[in-house]
């Protein structure tokens, strides 16, 4: 039995025990749940404000509707921490981001109550029509309820789906998020849209009082005055866009307000018949003073001490290769008028906000569009500009039909600036970056780069700048750089050509972008072995630099290519030139390391490393099996590996 005295979320095991509780009780709930995310979030780092912001919408709709017979669908997925605490999961939330732990996002395999997995955003509207259209054929499931941002709901995706469900007419709840701010803040008419449905704006004012203006007009004169307001303010004649593509609209309603969600959700989960739109304001890190002053309202926050918000960031070092991409853009862009940049809102993320902040009109911020902005660019370079396309690997897959059809068949000059490629650690499997080089390297005429060191992205973004004869590529990871010294003045790299790092006579290391690191480690590792080394960086996935693969086929006896990448990149492609060359013959070994053919799920960088099995130990044990004639037993390949 538990004391009178006990907090409420102790007494909450599942969504089932929130439907006990009077309306005052969830509200006292959503203060100590509230509480218990910005205490875990404090010790595990994550998405905080966004989490903090759906607070109350979590505990109204797990209190109202029947999950998990009933799918509630996170868009995103990023807002998910107070619905795993109520979900049967408050004793491991403080594992969340970890390697074995939580999933910062909604994650099928983890709980009944995630029933679509999410971390990309615009999907929840599709995904709900889907679980609509299984229950009204029979199968085992209840409504469904898709949370979607109003940055998310910029996206063509989002549409798609709010079309095709108004159309179908089934009943399906869509609960706008509108905190008025994404990840940047939100852009375009949209946003502007819905700011003035419930914004007391001089606007809002005019319309009501030419809505009273035109009452007092005879006819027909009335009739031509409403059309008139109706075209000059953006009206539709039912009230809503959303109304126009067959829903319901409901709102706007505070979502931090018990006392209007409750009812609301409650009225509508008796009464709906058909397809509805709750429009739910609410603030981004509502409740945590340094989360709602934050400019980014602590999207995405390290570990922070809580009273305080002071976040542990790590020690100063090497510069981050997001940070010198943005200062190499903006260096070119200093010299050439002709260059502008797109993101699809991530402009601090991506490192084009140090462009935007020189030169604010010649950086475009397209909102979650990724395949609007991919086109975008094209048509800007097919003008005569010199666009740099900066969007993540993970982002760039939402836009690649646009980048064959409308960037590749034409042959245009973009130039794709591709942060966060290889493995990102905590995010996990939905962010990483792993299949950027297989796609754009089987383009024709694609050019495609990879950073081995910050200093090499400098000479990428030169060289980008330059290129005109079509569309071009270049690859970063996530995180710090190598420390090595940046230059004064970039240089042109001679398309298609590689290099190598140092000379070595048994084994021939060839890296391709992050990897030129651990590939070094590994050498030195080797040369403990009494093992000579060759490290070449390949720089380019494609061209090819075939001259310099063949020449080292013909000098070493072994040859292993690394890549963070998937199968069918560049050690694919490696494969075939030397196999093409009359390479592969029996005294010559060759094997390609590349991401193995499975998720692999969050933890630390260093733990993804090991678990892709691409560290410089992995690389160096692999080199060793194989040596001809050379006997290696267990013990050496273990010692290969640095201590943890």
């Amino acid at each position: 039995m538990t004391r009178p005295d006990t907090p409420l979320l102790d007494r909450v095991a599942g969504p089932a025990d929130l439907r006990s509780l009077s309306d005052r009780q969830l509200a006292q709930l959503a203060d100590e749940l509230r509480a218990e995310v910005v205490s875990a979030v404090s010790e595990t780092g994550g998405h905080l404000g966004s989490s903090l912001g759906v607070v109350e919408l979590t505990v109204a709709l797990h209190a109202v509707f029947n999950t998990p017979m009933d799918k509630l669908i996170w868009d995103v997925g990023h807002q998910c921490y107070p619905h795993k605490v109520l979900t049967g999961r408050r004793s491991r939330i403080r594992t969340l981001r970890q390697k074995d732990g939580l999933s910062g996002f909604t994650k099928r395999s983890e709980s009944q109550f995630d029933p679509f997995g999410a971390a990309h955003s615009s999907t929840s509207i599709s995904a709900a029509l889907g679980f609509a259209v299984g229950r009204d054929m029979g199968q085992p499931t209840g409504d469904a309820i898709a949370v979607i941002g109003d940055g998310s709901i910029s996206a063509g995706m989002a549409y798609e789906a709010l079309n095709n469900a108004g159309h179908e007419g089934r009943r399906l709840f869509v609960i706008l998020n509108d905190n008025e701010m994404s990840i940047a803040p939100p852009v375009g008419a949209m946003s502007k849209y819905l700011s003035g449905l419930y914004s007391n704006t001089p606007l809002a004012n005019m319309a009501k009082i030419a809505k009273g203006m035109e009452e007092a007009l005879p006819e027909p004169m009335r009739m031509g005055a409403k059309r008139a307001r109706q075209m000059v303010m953006g009206l539709t004649p039912s009230g809503t866009v959303f109304e126009e593509l067959g829903f319901d609209y409901v709102g706007p309603i505070d979502g931090h307000d018990m006392n209007q969600l409750l009812p609301v959700l409650r009225a509508l989960r008796t009464r709906a018949t058909g397809p509805v739109l709750i429009h739910a304001c609410t603030v981004k890190g509502k409740g945590y003073a340094p989360a709602e002053s934050s400019a980014d309202k602590y999207h995405g926050v390290a570990k922070f001490d809580v009273p305080t918000g002071t976040q542990k960031k790590s020690k100063g070092g090497a510069p981050s290769y997001t940070s010198v991409f943005g200062k190499s853009l903006t260096h070119q862009a200093e010299m050439d008028s002709s260059i502008v940049a797109v993101t699809a809102a991530m402009p601090s993320g991506t490192g084009v906000n140090m462009m935007a902040d020189r030169f604010p009109n010649r950086v475009f911020d397209v909102g979650i569009a990724e395949q609007h902005g991919v086109t975008f660019a094209a048509g800007m370079a097919a003008s005569g500009l010199r666009p740099f396309c900066a969007i993540y690997s993970t982002f760039l897959q939402r836009g690649y039909d646009q980048v064959v059809h409308d960037v590749a068949l034409q042959n245009l000059p973009v130039r794709f600036a591709i942060d966060r490629a290889g493995l990102v650690g905590a995010d996990g499997a939905t962010h990483a970056g792993a299949y950027d080089l297989a796609y754009l390297s089987n383009l024709p005429g694609f050019t495609v780069m990879a950073a081995g060191d910050e200093a090499d992205l400098v000479h990428m973004v030169a060289t980008a700048a330059a290129y005109d004869d079509g569309p071009i590529a270049f690859r970063f990871p996530r995180g710090t750089g190598t420390g090595v010294e940046l230059p004064v003045q970039p240089k042109l790299l001679a398309i298609g050509r590689g290099r190598v790092m140092q000379e070595g006579e048994d084994i021939a290391l060839v890296s391709i972008g992050a990897s030129l690191s651990d590939c070094r480690q590994a050498a030195a590792l080797l040369k403990e072995q009494g093992l000579s080394v060759t490290v070449a960086d390949a720089r380019f996935a494609k061209p090819l630099d075939s001259d310099l693969l063949v020449r080292l086929a013909k000098r070493h006896r072994v040859m292993i290519t690394v890549e963070q990448g998937a199968m069918g990149g560049f050690g694919a492609h490696a494969t075939q030139a030397l196999m093409e060359a009359g390479c592969l013959d029996g005294q010559f070994r060759l094997r390609c390391m590349t991401l193995p053919d499975r998720i692999i799920d969050q933890a630390s960088p260093d733990e993804m490393l090991r678990m892709a099995g691409l560290t410089a130990g992995d690389i160096a044990m692999r080199a060793l099996e194989l040596m001809p004639g050379l006997r290696v037993d267990q013990d050496r390949i273990v010692a290969l590996h640095p201590a943890e």
